[in-house]
């Protein structure tokens, strides 16, 4: 399984209507897109104050596999929620790793 994880800053803070509307199209993409195990996704609350940097929506996706996530990015449920985000968008970090077996 792979782990998909996305940092969001925005360049202005957004209405909680924006919010709402972009998680819930997040959401939806598990309906969407094959390989999608789970997926999480939320507004920043953080108490560390020095640890937050502008970035206010977290999103954590799990891929069954590899395939999964590499077929992700241009799926058109995908690219029509990244085209939400045109203009919006300050920056975003994403880390994507295979997960591990714990022993």
């Amino acid at each position: 399984m792979y782990e998909h994880l996305v940092s969001f800053r925005f360049k202005e803070k957004l209405s909680a209507i924006k919010e709402k509307e972009l998680l819930e199209v997040l959401y939806a993409l598990p309906a969407e897109i094959a390989g999608i195990v789970d997926l999480t996704a939320g507004c920043n609350e953080t108490t560390e104050t020095g640890n937050i940097q502008g970035y206010t929506l977290g999103l954590r996706v799990t891929f069954a596999d590899r395939q999964s996530l590499l077929g992700y990015g241009p799926h058109p449920a995908h690219q029509s929620f990244v085209s939400m985000l045109d203009g919006l968008i300050d920056n975003v970090i994403v880390i994507d790793y295979p997960i591990l077996n714990k022993r």
